[in-house]
Protein backbone atom coordinates (compact mmCIF):
# COMPACT_ATOMS: atom_id res chain seq x y z
CA UNK A 1 0.00 0.00 0.00
CA UNK A 2 1.25 3.99 -0.68
CA UNK A 3 -0.18 6.20 1.95
CA UNK A 4 0.69 9.73 1.24
CA UNK A 5 -0.06 12.99 3.14
CA UNK A 6 -1.30 15.67 1.00
CA UNK A 7 -2.53 19.09 0.80
CA UNK A 8 -1.63 19.81 4.24
CA UNK A 9 -3.94 17.17 6.55
CA UNK A 10 -5.33 14.82 4.15
CA UNK A 11 -4.54 11.12 3.69
CA UNK A 12 -4.25 9.54 0.76
CA UNK A 13 -4.08 6.45 -0.99
CA UNK A 14 -1.97 5.97 -4.33
CA UNK A 15 -3.15 4.02 -7.20
CA UNK A 16 -1.66 4.54 -10.25
CA UNK A 17 -1.71 8.32 -11.38
CA UNK A 18 -4.93 9.21 -8.84
CA UNK A 19 -5.07 9.76 -5.35
CA UNK A 20 -7.98 8.50 -3.49
CA UNK A 21 -8.86 10.85 -0.61
CA UNK A 22 -9.16 8.25 2.44
CA UNK A 23 -8.87 10.67 5.19
CA UNK A 24 -12.12 9.34 6.92
CA UNK A 25 -9.73 6.36 8.04
CA UNK A 26 -7.85 8.82 10.74
CA UNK A 27 -10.85 8.17 12.86
CA UNK A 28 -9.26 4.63 13.84
CA UNK A 29 -6.30 6.54 15.39
CA UNK A 30 -6.64 7.29 19.17
CA UNK A 31 -7.14 10.48 20.50
CA UNK A 32 -3.76 12.24 21.99
CA UNK A 33 -3.30 13.44 25.00
CA UNK A 34 -0.67 15.15 27.36
CA UNK A 35 1.90 13.40 27.85
CA UNK A 36 2.56 12.28 23.73
CA UNK A 37 3.68 9.00 23.61
CA UNK A 38 6.86 8.94 20.94
CA UNK A 39 6.37 7.62 17.80
CA UNK A 40 4.37 8.61 14.69
CA UNK A 41 0.72 8.14 15.08
CA UNK A 42 -0.08 7.06 11.85
CA UNK A 43 3.02 4.43 11.61
CA UNK A 44 2.28 2.98 15.35
CA UNK A 45 -1.08 2.07 14.63
CA UNK A 46 -0.82 1.57 10.89
CA UNK A 47 -2.13 -2.20 11.05
CA UNK A 48 -5.82 -0.39 11.74
CA UNK A 49 -5.21 1.77 9.53
CA UNK A 50 -4.40 0.02 6.40
CA UNK A 51 -7.64 -2.10 7.25
CA UNK A 52 -9.67 1.02 7.87
CA UNK A 53 -8.15 2.38 4.30
CA UNK A 54 -9.59 -1.00 3.10
CA UNK A 55 -13.39 -0.03 4.20
CA UNK A 56 -13.31 3.26 2.60
CA UNK A 57 -11.81 2.94 -0.46
CA UNK A 58 -14.90 2.18 -2.35
CA UNK A 59 -16.50 5.08 -1.79
CA UNK A 60 -13.32 7.84 -1.65
CA UNK A 61 -13.01 10.65 -3.85
CA UNK A 62 -10.41 10.18 -6.27
CA UNK A 63 -8.01 12.88 -7.32
CA UNK A 64 -4.96 13.08 -10.12
CA UNK A 65 -1.86 13.18 -8.61
CA UNK A 66 -0.34 15.91 -10.06
CA UNK A 67 -3.47 18.15 -9.01
CA UNK A 68 -2.48 17.61 -5.16
CA UNK A 69 0.47 18.77 -3.27
CA UNK A 70 2.43 16.24 -1.35
CA UNK A 71 3.57 16.59 2.00
CA UNK A 72 5.73 14.08 4.51
CA UNK A 73 4.00 10.87 4.70
CA UNK A 74 5.79 11.38 8.41
CA UNK A 75 4.70 13.95 10.93
CA UNK A 76 6.22 12.94 13.72
CA UNK A 77 9.07 10.38 14.45
CA UNK A 78 11.16 10.55 17.57
CA UNK A 79 14.40 10.78 14.99
CA UNK A 80 16.09 10.78 11.85
CA UNK A 81 19.06 8.50 11.92
CA UNK A 82 21.52 8.42 9.45
CA UNK A 83 24.44 6.35 8.08
CA UNK A 84 27.68 8.28 7.02
CA UNK A 85 29.38 7.26 3.88
CA UNK A 86 27.58 4.26 3.46
CA UNK A 87 28.48 3.62 -0.45
CA UNK A 88 31.87 2.53 -1.10
CA UNK A 89 32.22 5.01 -4.44
CA UNK A 90 30.96 8.04 -2.46
CA UNK A 91 33.81 8.01 -0.69
CA UNK A 92 36.13 7.15 -3.00
CA UNK A 93 35.37 9.74 -5.84
CA UNK A 94 33.09 12.54 -3.98
CA UNK A 95 35.72 13.27 -1.45
CA UNK A 96 37.62 14.47 -3.68
CA UNK A 97 36.22 17.32 -4.33
CA UNK A 98 37.66 19.76 -2.22
CA UNK A 99 34.03 21.43 -2.04
CA UNK A 100 32.96 18.04 -0.12
CA UNK A 101 36.09 17.01 1.80
CA UNK A 102 36.65 20.42 3.92
CA UNK A 103 39.93 19.11 4.47
CA UNK A 104 38.51 16.65 7.03
CA UNK A 105 36.30 13.87 5.55
CA UNK A 106 38.78 11.82 3.24
CA UNK A 107 41.35 11.97 5.87
CA UNK A 108 38.81 10.49 8.30
CA UNK A 109 37.62 7.60 6.23
CA UNK A 110 40.97 6.52 4.68
CA UNK A 111 41.31 2.73 5.50
CA UNK A 112 37.61 2.62 7.23
CA UNK A 113 35.83 -0.56 5.66
CA UNK A 114 32.75 0.47 7.12
CA UNK A 115 32.33 3.99 7.90
CA UNK A 116 28.78 3.36 9.87
CA UNK A 117 30.28 0.88 12.13
CA UNK A 118 33.65 3.31 12.57
CA UNK A 119 31.56 6.31 13.55
CA UNK A 120 28.09 5.43 14.44
CA UNK A 121 24.77 6.92 13.01
CA UNK A 122 24.04 10.71 13.56
CA UNK A 123 20.90 12.33 14.20
CA UNK A 124 19.01 15.14 11.90
CA UNK A 125 16.78 17.26 13.47
CA UNK A 126 13.12 16.43 13.32
CA UNK A 127 11.95 19.57 12.54
CA UNK A 128 14.12 19.43 9.17
CA UNK A 129 11.45 17.09 7.95
CA UNK A 130 9.43 18.39 4.66
CA UNK A 131 7.84 16.84 1.93
CA UNK A 132 8.08 18.01 -1.59
CA UNK A 133 5.73 20.43 -1.95
CA UNK A 134 7.75 22.71 0.79
CA UNK A 135 11.08 22.04 -1.00
CA UNK A 136 14.63 22.56 0.11
CA UNK A 137 15.19 26.19 1.46
CA UNK A 138 19.15 27.09 1.50
CA UNK A 139 19.97 28.31 4.84
CA UNK A 140 23.69 29.76 4.04
CA UNK A 141 23.71 31.45 0.52
CA UNK A 142 27.59 31.95 1.23
CA UNK A 143 28.04 28.47 1.91
CA UNK A 144 27.63 25.15 -0.26
CA UNK A 145 24.20 23.37 0.13
CA UNK A 146 24.52 19.73 -1.54
CA UNK A 147 21.90 17.35 -2.70
CA UNK A 148 22.21 13.16 -0.99
CA UNK A 149 19.50 11.36 -2.41
CA UNK A 150 18.66 8.13 -0.03
CA UNK A 151 16.32 5.15 0.66
CA UNK A 152 14.69 6.08 3.94
CA UNK A 153 13.66 3.46 5.88
CA UNK A 154 10.34 3.65 8.52
CA UNK A 155 10.22 1.67 11.72
CA UNK A 156 7.46 -0.43 12.07
CA UNK A 157 7.70 -1.91 15.18
CA UNK A 158 9.27 -0.99 18.93
CA UNK A 159 12.71 -2.22 20.18
CA UNK A 160 16.23 -2.42 21.78
CA UNK A 161 19.11 -4.42 20.58
CA UNK A 162 17.26 -5.92 17.91
CA UNK A 163 19.30 -8.87 16.22
CA UNK A 164 20.25 -8.75 12.80
CA UNK A 165 18.02 -11.73 12.27
CA UNK A 166 14.87 -9.80 13.61
CA UNK A 167 15.75 -6.60 12.03
CA UNK A 168 13.65 -6.21 8.92
CA UNK A 169 10.62 -7.52 10.87
CA UNK A 170 10.69 -4.28 12.53
CA UNK A 171 10.15 -2.45 8.96
CA UNK A 172 6.81 -0.47 8.28
CA UNK A 173 7.83 0.46 4.58
CA UNK A 174 9.93 3.11 3.16
CA UNK A 175 10.21 6.19 1.41
CA UNK A 176 12.96 8.58 -0.85
CA UNK A 177 14.72 10.72 1.74
CA UNK A 178 16.55 14.06 1.02
CA UNK A 179 19.83 13.97 3.49
CA UNK A 180 20.60 17.92 2.14
CA UNK A 181 23.92 19.08 3.86
CA UNK A 182 25.69 22.66 4.39
CA UNK A 183 29.40 21.91 3.38
CA UNK A 184 31.95 22.62 6.34
CA UNK A 185 34.13 21.21 8.97
CA UNK A 186 31.34 21.41 11.53
CA UNK A 187 29.99 17.87 12.83
CA UNK A 188 27.25 16.31 10.71
CA UNK A 189 24.02 16.75 12.39
CA UNK A 190 24.67 20.44 12.79
CA UNK A 191 25.11 21.35 8.99
CA UNK A 192 22.40 18.36 7.90
CA UNK A 193 19.25 19.71 10.30
CA UNK A 194 18.39 23.38 8.87
CA UNK A 195 14.72 23.56 7.92
CA UNK A 196 13.75 21.64 4.91
CA UNK A 197 16.98 19.80 5.19
CA UNK A 198 15.34 16.21 5.54
CA UNK A 199 13.04 16.00 2.08
CA UNK A 200 10.51 12.70 2.56
CA UNK A 201 8.08 11.39 0.15
CA UNK A 202 6.63 10.93 -2.25
CA UNK A 203 4.51 8.38 0.20
CA UNK A 204 4.98 6.05 2.24
CA UNK A 205 5.32 2.60 0.79
CA UNK A 206 4.29 -0.31 2.74
CA UNK A 207 7.22 -2.97 3.31
CA UNK A 208 5.00 -6.03 1.69
CA UNK A 209 5.64 -3.84 -2.07
CA UNK A 210 9.21 -3.75 -1.39
CA UNK A 211 10.24 -7.64 -1.67
CA UNK A 212 14.27 -6.48 -2.07
CA UNK A 213 15.36 -2.95 -0.67
CA UNK A 214 18.16 -3.41 -1.41
CA UNK A 215 17.79 -3.83 -5.18
CA UNK A 216 16.39 -0.76 -5.71
CA UNK A 217 17.61 2.02 -8.01
CA UNK A 218 17.95 5.40 -6.69
CA UNK A 219 18.48 8.35 -9.49
CA UNK A 220 18.44 12.06 -8.77
CA UNK A 221 18.25 15.00 -11.56
CA UNK A 222 18.97 18.61 -10.87
CA UNK A 223 17.73 20.88 -13.69
CA UNK A 224 17.03 17.76 -15.64
CA UNK A 225 20.57 16.74 -15.54
CA UNK A 226 21.12 13.55 -14.25
CA UNK A 227 23.79 13.20 -11.33
CA UNK A 228 23.14 10.19 -8.91
CA UNK A 229 22.03 6.86 -10.04
CA UNK A 230 22.84 3.76 -8.49
CA UNK A 231 21.28 0.61 -6.51
CA UNK A 232 20.58 0.40 -2.73
CA UNK A 233 22.83 -2.90 -3.56
CA UNK A 234 25.87 -0.86 -3.46
CA UNK A 235 25.30 0.11 0.15
CA UNK A 236 28.18 -1.02 2.51
CA UNK A 237 26.55 -1.71 5.44
CA UNK A 238 23.10 -3.41 4.87
CA UNK A 239 19.33 -2.48 6.53
CA UNK A 240 19.70 -5.19 8.94
CA UNK A 241 22.82 -4.10 10.46
CA UNK A 242 21.85 -0.49 10.57
CA UNK A 243 18.98 -1.22 12.45
CA UNK A 244 21.27 -3.78 14.65
CA UNK A 245 23.73 -0.51 15.08
CA UNK A 246 20.75 1.89 15.82
CA UNK A 247 19.14 -0.10 18.37
CA UNK A 248 21.90 -0.59 20.04
CA UNK A 249 22.19 2.72 20.81
CA UNK A 250 18.98 4.00 20.82
CA UNK A 251 14.88 2.58 21.50
CA UNK A 252 13.30 2.50 17.99
CA UNK A 253 10.10 3.68 17.93
CA UNK A 254 7.10 3.43 14.71
CA UNK A 255 8.18 6.30 12.61
CA UNK A 256 11.34 6.59 13.51
CA UNK A 257 13.68 6.80 9.94
CA UNK A 258 16.74 5.45 8.89
CA UNK A 259 18.47 7.11 5.94
CA UNK A 260 20.96 4.70 4.88
CA UNK A 261 23.48 6.64 3.37
CA UNK A 262 23.73 8.49 -0.19
CA UNK A 263 25.69 7.01 -3.50
CA UNK A 264 28.49 9.43 -5.28
CA UNK A 265 27.46 12.23 -7.64
CA UNK A 266 26.57 14.61 -4.53
CA UNK A 267 26.61 17.80 -5.54
CA UNK A 268 25.58 21.62 -4.76
CA UNK A 269 21.98 22.96 -5.62
CA UNK A 270 21.07 26.71 -5.69
CA UNK A 271 17.98 28.84 -5.29
CA UNK A 272 15.79 28.37 -8.15
CA UNK A 273 16.99 24.64 -8.90
CA UNK A 274 14.65 22.17 -9.65
CA UNK A 275 15.72 18.63 -8.27
CA UNK A 276 13.70 15.30 -9.28
CA UNK A 277 14.60 12.68 -7.37
CA UNK A 278 13.14 8.64 -8.61
CA UNK A 279 13.15 4.79 -7.26
CA UNK A 280 11.22 2.13 -7.85
CA UNK A 281 8.88 0.41 -6.43
CA UNK A 282 8.71 4.02 -4.23
CA UNK A 283 7.88 6.42 -6.58
CA UNK A 284 9.29 9.59 -7.75
CA UNK A 285 8.57 13.21 -6.69
CA UNK A 286 9.97 16.90 -7.78
CA UNK A 287 10.88 19.64 -5.34
CA UNK A 288 11.93 23.54 -5.82
CA UNK A 289 14.93 25.07 -4.02
CA UNK A 290 14.58 28.08 -2.61
CA UNK A 291 16.52 31.39 -0.57
CA UNK A 292 15.53 30.26 3.17
CA UNK A 293 12.77 32.74 4.66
Amino acid sequence: MKLCRFNGDRLGLVEGDQVLDVTAALDVLPPVRWPVPLGDPLVKHLDSLVAAVQRVRGTAKRLPLSAVLLNSPLTNPSKVMAAPANYRLHVEQDTKDAGVDQGVHRKALEGVERPTETYGLFLKATSAIVGPAEGVQVILPERRTDHEVELAVVIGKPGHSISRAEAMNHVAGYCIGMDMTVRGAEDRSFRKSPDSYTVLGPWLVTADEVPDPHALTLSLWVNGQRRQHSSTGAMTVDIPDLIAIASSMYTLHPGDVILTGTPEGVGPVLPGDVVRVACEPLGEMTFNVSAHG
